[in-house]
């Protein structure tokens, strides 16, 4: 892997319409949690039409698959759209002029298109934040919270399970 790329991430789909739509939630997605939202329309706009491409070149009773790769390099946002297919779209769309792209074939079916879009002014890739998380706590943690201190909660539960398994006694009906 490339020194200078901060960030990736990818989305593999099946190369029917609904691709295209997923390629403009992941990309809206992706960006929203690298915290470049200012370029969520030029991104979607581009990957979007280069997953159309692939989507319109294949064939839809034995469609192939479409990978999306979202990568922060340097101080660009480059989007790759990579596919399996037999019969290639044309290289690049006439819809991205103006935009760096290329055609990169690698061994076997399929080639991958790309196109770089700059970030916001002044940013490299290192000062694109990580996504953060919140911790994720189980239902067995928030339920000991719960517990007054002097409570085991191995024996509770132990004791609900018991409780659970015994059978109705026969002499109380």
């Amino acid at each position: 892997m490339d020194t200078e790329t901060a960030q990736t991430d990818d989305l593999r789909l099946v190369a029917l319409q609904s691709a295209v739509n997923c390629t403009d939630m992941f990309v809206r997605f992706t960006l929203s949690e690298w915290s470049l939202r200012p370029m969520t329309d030029e991104a979607t706009a581009a990957a979007t039409r280069l997953v159309s491409a692939v989507v319109e070149h294949s064939d839809s009773q034995s469609p192939g698959f479409v990978s999306v790769r979202l990568r922060i390099h340097g101080n660009n946002l480059v989007i790759e759209v990579e596919d399996d297919q037999s019969v290639l779209p044309p290289a690049v769309s006439s819809n991205l002029a103006g935009v760096h792209t290329g055609v990169v074939s690698p061994e076997g079916r399929g080639r991958i298109v790309w196109c770089e879009l700059e970030l916001p002014q002044g940013m490299r890739a290192s000062d694109v934040p990580l996504p953060r998380r919140e911790p994720k706590r189980s239902n067995a943690s928030e339920q000991s919270e719960d517990l007054p201190d002097d409570v085991d909660p191995q024996v509770m539960e132990r004791l609900l399970s018991g409780l659970s398994k015994r059978e109705p006694d026969s002499d109380s009906q």
